[in-house]
């Protein structure tokens, strides 16, 4: 079997050059790090990092009914989202089984951007344009007209400030705007997975190393350094976000994930899996299943996705993820377990680490918050 070669970003020379260590997520050869994930990690937590997120799928909708088809195809309620807003979303299946968490932002009247994890671009596309039958809209795919740049951390609006003159302080959270960054025409983003302030610039490729380039050099009084996946994975388990593949997947529904607050059974219209989602939602009201949680270590040993939890010699879940927190000290995890052991403070609960159970702290989602 012939595997098809690596995709690689507009930043793919410049991430070399700068000694990164390169790994394949989802297809693309990516940055992993640089030089320390803690370093990197830090940086954000304090100053602020730069992530190439190019991997990203881009898919816009365009059209007198895009909304409607995007209502009817999503499960939140995209038609009441204003022009220069985002919302975060999913697309479910008939049987309301998550295939992707997306953020869908409104460029205009009758024009939309729908974001898709890097590993399920393709069948949010392919699903995108099965569902738009029927609907006066045309659903494109846009991954490879984009470019991806990230800037996270508390001193990222100051870093950008110098760069832009776009209006960044009326710039809520979840809102977009076209502006120039440092001379490059950009869709300016406040959104991010890091639990940071920051923002995702999204540009022409050929425009992509400029960009880098402006803002390395604008942030370098403020410690912004360049990031790769492995730190972007440590600052979204701290901030207690989900990891399609790991939090969510086709086997749950948004309400087994504890995420029931995305689905909008009030739109007008019906939506793909909305038959299911309504018995979900009763299930998990009347007696909810496993319960995803935050697990802090006692000791120093990693919990990794799989990892039975268990108490009183009985398996009571499995972690989903798990990495050391440079911002605790300690090891963490979110694992989903019985409602039963659910609750922050629940004694007794470990993590079996290959056959050894070591204690853990349940403790309420997320980690970590920033001060606002």
């Amino acid at each position: 079997m012939s595997s098809s070669p690596l995709r690689r970003t507009a930043l793919d020379a410049l991430h070399r050059s700068l000694g990164a260590t390169m790994t394949d997520f989802a297809g693309w050869d990516m940055p992993l790090r640089y030089g320390s994930e803690r370093d990197e990690h830090i940086a954000v937590r304090t100053g602020a990092g730069l992530f190439d997120l190019s991997h990203m799928g881009e898919i816009t909708v365009t059209g007198p009914e895009a909304a409607r088809l995007l209502d009817h195809a999503l499960v939140g309620n995209i038609g009441s989202v204003g022009v220069g807003r985002a919302r975060y979303t999913m697309i479910c299946q008939a049987d309301g089984g998550i295939l992707d968490d997306l953020i869908v932002y409104r460029l205009g009247e009758r024009e939309y951007m729908v974001v898709a994890n890097a590993s399920n671009a393709q069948v949010v596309l392919d699903a995108l344009v099965e569902r738009s039958a029927g609907f006066d809209a045309e659903v494109r795919d846009d991954r490879d007209a984009y470019a991806l740049i990230a800037v996270q951390g508390p001193e990222s609006p100051g870093i950008l400030k110098s760069l832009t003159d776009a209006d960044l302080d009326g710039l809520k959270y979840y809102a977009g705007l076209p502006g120039t960054v440092a001379g490059v025409p950009a869709l300016i983003a406040r959104t991010g997975y890091t639990g940071e302030d920051g923002f995702e610039l999204f540009v022409a490729p050929e425009h992509a190393e400029k960009l880098w380039q402006a803002l390395t050099e604008a942030g370098a009084p403020a410690g912004l350094v360049p990031c790769g996946l492995s730190c972007r994975d440590t600052l979204r388990l701290e901030a207690g976000m989900p990891l399609y593949g790991h939090e969510l997947t086709t086997s749950l529904t948004p309400f087994d994930a504890g995420l029931g607050r995305v689905v909008k059974f009030e739109k007008e219209g019906d939506f793909v899996g909305r038959t299911a989602l309504l018995e979900a939602a009763e299930r998990a009201a009347q007696n909810p299943p496993r319960v995803l949680v935050g697990l802090v270590a006692e000791g120093r040993r990693v919990p990794r996705a799989g990892y039975a939890v268990v108490a009183g010699g009985e398996v009571i879940g499995e972690v989903t993820s798990g990495a050391p927190s440079p911002t605790l000290g300690r090891p963490i995890a979110m694992a989903y377990v019985d409602a039963a052991h659910s609750a922050p403070g629940t004694a007794g609960v470990a993590v079996d680490i290959r056959g050894s159970h070591e204690p853990y702290e349940v403790v309420a989602l997320p980690f970590y918050k920033r001060r606002k």
